[in-house]
């Protein structure tokens, strides 16, 4: 008797000839698109690409205007198809937490989401348990979400969308404003319950270094797909050259306007010193003693995990916050003295508020100018919008401008009054790559031709390698500080060097380096380890295939600093404990 050949799987998603407008913007343009199930498949593609507006199509929440879209085996034409397979879904919008409640603990996000889903009460203990185990959320029940790091946030975030077991995940851009070992703990996540359940995730993201993690991906451009395959497949293309490729028209920065030079020469001492800075929240130490210094043109990066102090530092040297201890002085002035007299003298881009979201791109930049005094201001707003690339967009509302236009926009104004220091917090936080690259030309520029000092935080460690020097924050304190050189060097001389493994079961061969006390880091089915050299030779039994060397980076050296300050192992560490 002949055997049956078992049934073809059906993929988790098909889409057919989709389309998507926004009045007479197309995001969609006659879309095609299988995701196969049990795969973590990835969307990348520059800023307005379409990302977003898919995934929310795919997630039931958004309705589209013409094709045909399948979510595990279900059409989606209509509202009441979307809520007849909501149940087998989870979706995780953009942004940090913004579908957690910030005034409920992280107990009542999760029961709330448990009861919405309608988890029987013993399944929903039982799930907690595991949830809060591998997002490290466990010592943390009764903490408000609005009490939260960035990245804690996001783990409960990913905790909630998973309590009632869906087989299908849809996550926007999960890691962007999260530090480098959230990220990891995070991917770690996804990859561990992908193996377990052949669940089957779908994920978009800014950080290219992110692609090696998916087994599939799909390249977006203009609301159609322009390449797909594995990372492998797509990696001699080079993604980093497809981005550029498919940004904007660029020309880099090559001058800087006369009238935004000023007059005289730049100070010879410290621009920015902090001594022994303290602050304190109630019963709780956000800052701890912290001291540096910065010289005039100087790029300096503060680094550390969300939560770590790095923007209680600024705010007290920006004068926005009173330290319970210690001293600053900036450009001169001491942090505590009136506002006025230090606001002068600085620029300041927040992670939140920096502009006006109902104006043009040219009445905030006019607004901007006004506040600060600026003479000849049409002069010096022209001279703005050609240094910072805003051409085309003056008479845009800011709420519709692309995001790496937004920040660059905030640059500007955070400038028009040409400061002696620019404080940048976070300024790039889910900008494609060209937008990231346009932003810092134009800060080299101020340092090197104005000596502006920069002092800015970062959680894109590639960025980090751009800054003169470098101070690691943990817990409100600094553990390491040097030039992205140094840095790296000790780091190899402490733990090894970096080597990549290709290895056919990569969850089993992470938790044995693990066990042997290495730092490893998952990637696919490529594992990266920092090995000392009497450890190299028992790496050869995990990757028949060769051993790959491979450059530190300032990731490596963020992670190791982080985990050597927690003392965990990293298996606890990234939630892949049994």
């Amino acid at each position: 008797m002949a055997q049956e050949t078992p049934p073809m799987s059906h993929p988790a998603v098909v889409i057919r000839g989709l389309r998507k407008r926004y009045g007479r913007i197309e995001a969609l343009g006659g879309l095609d698109l299988e995701i196969p199930k049990g795969e973590i498949f990835g969307l990348i593609g520059p800023d307005g690409a379409g990302k977003s507006s898919l995934l929310k199509i795919i997630a039931g929440v958004l309705s589209h205007d013409e094709g045909q879209v399948i979510v595990l085996s279900q059409p989606l034409a209509s509202e009441e198809d979307a809520e007849a397979i909501k149940g087998r879904l989870g979706f995780m919008p953009q942004g940090l937490g913004l579908h957690l409640y910030p005034e409920l603990t992280v107990e009542e996000n999760l029961r709330f989401f448990a009861e919405l889903r309608l988890v029987p009460e013993k399944e929903y203990y039982r799930r907690r348990e595991r949830l809060l185990a591998i997002t490290r959320l466990a010592p943390y029940p009764d903490r408000k979400v609005k009490d939260l790091s960035g990245g804690m946030k996001q783990k409960l975030g990913l905790a909630c969308t998973l309590i009632h077991q869906p087989e299908l995940i849809i996550l926007d851009e999960p890691t962007t404003g999260v530090d480098p070992l959230s990220r990891q703990e995070l991917w770690a996540i996804v990859a561990e319950l992908v193996a377990e359940r052949e669940l089957t995730a779908v994920i978009s993201t800014s950080y290219l270094d992110e692609a090696s993690r998916f087994h599939q991906l799909a390249l977006l451009s203009g609301g159609r797909i322009i390449a797909r395959g594995t990372p492998e497949d797509l990696a001699p293309e080079g993604l980093e050259s497809w981005f550029f490729r498919l940004a904007e028209k660029h020309h880099p920065v090559a001058y800087l306007p006369p009238v935004l030079k000023g007059e005289g020469e730049p100070p010879s001492g410290p621009v920015i010193e902090a001594r022994e800075l303290v602050k304190d929240f109630g019963r709780f130490r956000a800052v701890d003693r912290v001291s540096f210094s910065v010289a005039a043109g100087e790029v300096f990066g503060l680094l550390g995990p969300n939560g770590a102090g790095k923007t209680t530092v600024v705010r007290m040297l920006c004068g926005l916050l009173r330290p319970s201890r210690g001293e600053g002085r900036v450009a001169g002035v001491d942090m505590r003295a009136p506002g006025r007299h230090i606001r002068q003298r600085i620029g300041y881009m927040s992670q939140s508020f920096s502009l006006y979201r109902d104006l043009t791109a040219r009445e905030n930049l006019w607004l901007y100018a006004g506040i600060y005094g600026v003479r000849n201001e049409k002069e010096v707003m022209e001279a703005l919008v050609d240094l910072c690339q805003l051409k085309g967009f003056e008479e845009r509302r800011t709420a519709d401008l692309p995001l790496g236009v937004r920040q660059r926009l905030a640059l500007a104004c955070a400038i028009v009054h040409r400061p002696q220091v620019v404080f940048l917090d976070e300024p790039t936080s889910g900008v494609d790559p060209p937008g990231r690259k346009r932003f810092w030309e134009i800060i080299y520029l101020l340092a090197q031709e104005l000596k502006i000092t920069v002092l800015v935080t970062t959680h894109y460690m590639t960025e980090a390698e751009y800054c003169d020097r470098l101070c690691l924050m943990h817990e409100g304190r600094i553990i390491a500080e040097g030039t992205p050189k140094a840095l790296k060097e000790a780091v190899l001389k402490r733990a090894g060097r970096p080597i990549s493994l290709l290895v056919s079961n990569p969850l089993s061969v992470l938790r044995e380096l693990r066990g042997m006390g290495l730092q490893a880091t998952l990637y696919g089915a490529r594992i990266r380890v920092l090995a000392p050299e009497e450890k190299i030779n028992a790496l050869k039994a995990f990757s028949p295939r060769g051993l790959l060397p491979e450059e530190i980076t300032m990731e490596d050296v963020f992670v190791y600093h982080i985990l050597r300050e927690e003392g965990h192992g990293m298996e606890k560490n990234q939630g892949l404990g049994s």
